[in-house]
């Protein structure tokens, strides 16, 4: 964090002269709280502060364009990087809009596997978001713990497609390949160990009496200033707000499912602390494994992909879907012209809607408050820009 000017405000008081110095800070663009290259401009008096402004645009790489260059297959491998984070939804929305845009079906052993890839991956996002918010606040072992059952569903991801962040697996009208053999079975023994390791996490860290003091009350977003700033995914249902994509605007082998949808209740502080926004990403993961074991049972014998042309030409018009990414609602546009190049791309992510944010819940706050709502949002910096 360094000193980018002052602007300096003489105040008197009763003719002692006191004066107190309004200072201008950055925060970012390399600041290893900001959990990607962000930057904040933050005006405060003394730790307090008045405005935390983002100022985005430091990651910016025309994704979105080099979609209308390297064609709907070509497209994919970069899908990856809109969020590296939980790739696999990023993988999964591009698909889903180009087979929307061609009126193409998916197996149904393809959902299945489709939905296999994307939960085990919101669990690993999840593990990152709070294991690097622990580690933000101050405390290092938590953050090992995270890490370690993270490696071990990217073993999984890594034996399902080949790699542990960039996936690329699934593909227009399905996914890439199969899940290999004795791959459910190593999936439920992660699960088998990982459901009783959430419980031993919450004893580790989550109602540490620092930790919680340093988030309950922290920025409380309340469920209407939620709705206004079309927050999504977690930071939405920490307000109380029971939205989720996956139950409320179904798709996919979802509605097959069952599974819960955890909201703050502000146990410890507010509803939509920064408390809220840490318990309820540690309550979906245990829906995620709720998920997964219903998936292994009941996935179908069959293909896993459609028959789609290699030059993929999907007819004029333009379609909308919905993911619910870990960041929650994720939208993908595209507009065809009958080619096999996409005439445009649109990607709507939930950690730019988070930002606009900032700036209202940070007010008031001290500046190491800032990390903590940073962390607890979630923000990833290419969901950012793209």
């Amino acid at each position: 964090m360094g000193l980018a000017g002052f602007e300096v405000e003489v105040q008197r008081e009763n003719g002692t002269g006191l004066e107190t110095e309004e200072m201008t800070l950055n925060m970012g663009p390399q600041h290893p709280s900001t959990h990607g290259v962000l930057r904040f401009v933050v005006k405060a008096d003394g730790e307090v502060m008045r405005e935390a402004v983002p100022d985005v645009g430091y990651l910016h790489r025309s994704i979105e364009k080099i979609s209308e260059k390297v064609g709907y297959h070509g497209f994919m491998p970069y899908t990856d990087r809109v969020d590296y984070v939980a790739a696999m939804f990023c993988n999964q929305g591009w698909g889903m809009v180009c087979e929307k845009l061609a009126g193409i079906e998916v197996p149904k052993r393809g959902e299945y596997c489709r939905v296999i890839a994307a939960e085990l991956n919101r669990i690993s996002s999840h593990l990152l978001s709070v294991g690097t918010m622990i580690l933000d606040i101050g405390a290092a072992t938590p953050f090992f713990h995270a890490f370690r059952e993270r490696e071990k569903i990217n073993d999984l991801l890594e034996e399902l497609c080949g790699a542990r962040l960039t996936y690329n697996y699934m593909r227009i009208g399905g996914v890439a390949w199969d899940l290999p053999p004795g791959f459910a079975e190593r999936s439920i023994e992660f699960l088998d160990y990982f459901e009783p390791m959430l419980e031993e996490f919450n004893e580790l860290i989550t109602y540490n009496t620092i930790y919680v003091a340093r988030l309950a009350n922290v920025a409380a977003i309340p469920a209407e200033m939620a709705i206004n700033y079309t927050l999504v995914g977690p930071n939405l249902r920490a307000s109380g707000v029971k939205y989720d994509v996956r139950r409320d605007d179904p798709y996919s082998v979802y509605p097959e499912l069952e599974f819960d949808v955890p909201v703050g209740r502000g146990e410890v502080g507010a509803v939509g602390d920064s408390f809220d926004r840490y318990i309820v990403r540690m309550r979906e993961m245990e829906e995620c494994c709720r998920i997964l074991r219903q998936c292994f049972t009941q996935i179908p014998d069959g293909p896993v992909i459609a028959k789609v042309p290699r030059k993929f030409k999907p007819p004029a018009g333009d379609a909308y879907i919905r993911v619910e990414s870990a960041r929650g609602d994720m939208g993908w546009y595209a507009v065809s012209d009958g080619s096999e190049f996409p005439y445009r791309c649109k990607v709507r992510t939930g950690s730019f809607t988070a930002m606009s944010i900032v700036d209202r819940i940070s007010r008031g706050l001290m500046i190491a408050d800032l990390v903590a709502v940073i962390a607890s949002l979630d923000i990833v910096a290419p969901e950012v820009d793209r």
